[in-house]
C-alpha cells in the first residue's frame, strides 16, 4: 500500500512539481503514523503544493481530505495536482489559527468524522524560490513575506514603523539572535527600507565580521523573526494545535512537522500536557461535588521526535532540520468523570 502511494507521479503533477514544487518531508513517517486511523476526514493544514495530500489519498481509498493554505498560489498548484482525487478532496484557503472555524466553513454543519490532523509548517520552498514574495535573503525583492497576500501587515511594515524596543524583542525571541539589540537599531537608523536586499546589507553590517565568518547566512535568524511576526507563526500555531485535538475522534492522530526550535518546542510541551491533562469540564459539572479522575486526551507517539533519514537529507537538504511528533487521541468521557 505504502509502495503504491509513494510511486512516480503522473506526468500532470509532474508539470505542478516544476511550477510549484513541493516535496513532501518525511512522507514514509506520516504514512506510517497516520495508516492505523479509522476511515474518515484527513485535515491538511499546510496543503501546499499537495504533496503529502496526494499520497495520503493514494494511501487509502476510505480517506478524504480538507486542505488547507493561506496561500493562494500553493491552492491552485494544490487543486491541480489533487484533481484526479475528485470529490473525495476538498480545498480552502485560511489559516489554522483559526482551525475549528475554517473546518465548519469548509464542510458545513454536517458532523463529519475528522480522523488526523496534519501541520507541515515553515516556510515552502516556492515561497523562498520565488524573489517577488521577498521571504529570502538570497535575493533582491520588496519587504513583503506575506503567506497571504490579502493580509495588510508586510515586511515594510515591521521593519519601518515598529519601535526599536519592539524589533529587538522579536528578533530575539523569534531568531534566537544574540545581536538582536543592534540589528535592531541599525534597521531603525536606516529606514526607510524598502528592500530585501537593504535589509541584509543593514544586518550584515550590524553584527561582527568575526561572527560573519561562521555560523550560516547572517541575516537567516533576523529574517525568520520578521517572516514569524508578518504571518504570527507561533501565535497561530498554539491556536491550531489547541484547536486540533477537540476535532480528532478517539483514535484520530494529530501529527506536526516543525523545522525549528521554538516550534518544535512548543508542539512537544502541548504534547506532554495533553497526555495528562483531564478534559475540560462544563459549568454545570463543574459544579457537582463528585471526584473528578484525571484522564489523558492523548497518548504520546513519538516519545522523541523522529528525523528524516540521511538518504532524505541528501535528496532534499531543506528537510534536515525538520522534526516529526505526533499523538493519538483517546477516548475520553465528556464529563471527565471517573469510570
Amino acid at each position: 500500500m505504502r509502495a503504491q502511494a509513494l510511486s512516480t507521479l503522473n506526468d500532470k503533477e509532474a508539470s505542478v512539481e516544476a511550477e510549484f514544487s513541493h516535496l513532501p518531508v518525511m512522507a514514509e513517517e506520516v504514512l506510517e503514523l497516520l495508516l492505523p486511523v479509522p476511515p474518515g476526514l484527513i485535515v491538511d493544514c499546510t496543503v501546499g503544493g499537495g504533496g503529502h495530500a496526494a499520497l495520503l489519498l493514494d494511501a487509502r481509498a476510505d480517506w478524504q481530505l480538507l486542505g488547507i493554505d493561506r496561500d493562494a498560489d500553493a491552492l491552485a498548484a494544490a487543486r491541480v495536482r489533487l484533481e484526479r482525487f475528485g470529490d473525495r478532496v476538498r480545498l480552502t484557503q485560511g489559516e489554522f489559527g483559526h482551525l475549528r472555524q475554517v473546518v465548519e466553513d469548509a464542510i458545513g454543519t454536517d458532523e463529519e468524522r475528522i480522523v488526523g490532523v496534519l501541520m507541515d509548517l515553515g516556510v515552502s520552498s516556492p515561497q523562498l524560490d520565488r524573489p517577488e514574495r521577498g521571504f529570502s535573503y538570497r535575493h533582491d525583492a520588496p519587504l513583503d513575506m506575506r503567506m497571504d497576500a490579502r493580509q495588510e501587515l508586510t515586511a515594510a511594515h515591521v521593519c519601518n514603523e515598529y519601535g526599536e524596543d519592539e524589533l529587538a524583542a522579536l528578533i530575539a525571541a523569534n531568531g534566537e539572535e544574540r545581536f538582536a539589540r543592534r540589528i535592531a537599531r541599525a534597521i531603525v537608523a536606516a529606514r526607510p527600507l524598502h528592500s530585501t536586499r537593504e535589509l541584509v546589507d543593514v544586518i550584515t553590517a550590524a553584527i561582527p565580521a568575526a561572527t560573519r565568518r561562521h555560523g550560516g547566512h547572517p541575516a537567516r535568524r533576523t529574517f525568520q523573526a520578521i517572516r514569524m511576526e508578518v504571518n504570527r507563526e507561533l501565535p497561530n500555531l498554539a491556536e491550531g494545535l489547541d484547536e486540533s485535538v477537540h476535532l480528532v475522534g478517539p483514535a484520530g492522530r494529530v501529527l506536526v512537522l516543525a523545522y525549528h526550535s521554538l516550534e518544535d518546542r512548543m508542539v512537544k510541551e502541548r504534547f506532554v500536557r495533553w497526555a495528562d491533562e483531564q478534559p475540560e469540564l462544563d459549568a454545570a459539572t463543574r459544579r457537582m461535588p463528585v471526584a473528578r479522575a484525571r484522564r489523558p486526551l492523548v497518548r504520546v507517539l513519538t516519545r522523541r521526535a523522529r528525523r528524516p533519514s540521511a538518504e532524505e537529507i541528501a535528496a532534499n537538504p531543506r528537510a534536515e532540520s525538520a522534526r516529526l511528533r505526533a499523538v493519538e487521541r483517546l477516548d475520553v468521557p465528556a464529563s471527565g468523570a471517573p469510570e
